[in-house]
């Protein structure tokens, strides 16, 4: 049941409490009025070639837009983060080995195959775009992109690896076979860090 209005008083006491809005033409809001508009670069080009007639257009009459001198492109230096993941990469590979580490060091190539074929086949297609990467990239990326073994972004891989194991979260031991590879074209820095930064 819905609770019982207060009635009564005095209606000309409570209408003068109460302020009332007025639609006239003395309360009209309006907007500051702005500084003149001033026509765009655009419509005054448009109007220059709408004096000359198409039939006496001729090439000399259109003036090509000037460009800005080109500056000379600086190499690029490494970003902060690659800086930092190559310490914390550079820190780990400098670590005893450990029984994992021997493990993936005497992992083949043969067995790197079987375990991404397995991967593949948990999935319903085929990666459509990773034609071009090698064996050891899908397996980095993959791994990447594995959240079960915690954050990617701002760790090395190699220190990611070994934190999921000290944490009991069997990381594969392909990735680290991979990782412990001293080849030139294994990254440290997770792609989806690169893509970020």
């Amino acid at each position: 049941m819905a609770p019982a209005r207060r009635r009564g008083g005095n209606p000309a006491a409570t209408r003068a409490n109460q302020s009332t809005l007025s639609f006239g033409s003395q309360s009209r809001v309006t907007k500051p009025s702005a500084t003149p508009s001033t026509r765009s670069q655009k419509a005054k080009d448009l109007e220059s070639i709408d004096a000359f007639p198409p039939e006496k257009l001729s090439i000399q009459d259109v003036s090509e837009p000037e460009q800005a001198p080109a500056t000379p492109i600086e190499p690029s230096q490494p970003h902060v983060a690659e800086i930092a993941v190559r310490e914390q990469a550079r820190t780990e590979t400098q670590q005893p080995f450990s029984e994992e580490d021997e493990k993936a060091k005497s992992t083949t190539q043969r067995q790197l195959q079987q375990y991404w074929n397995k991967e593949e086949t948990k999935r319903l297609a085929p990666r459509v775009h990773q034609g071009d990467l090698t064996l050891h990239e899908k397996i980095l990326r993959h791994f990447d992109l594995s959240s079960q073994y915690g954050p990617c972004i701002g760790i090395a891989r190699l220190k990611r690896w070994r934190r999921a194991n000290m944490l009991g979260l069997s990381p594969p031991m392909e990735v680290l076979a991979v990782l412990l590879k001293q080849d030139e074209d294994i990254k440290q820095r997770a792609y989806v860090d690169e893509l970020l930064s």
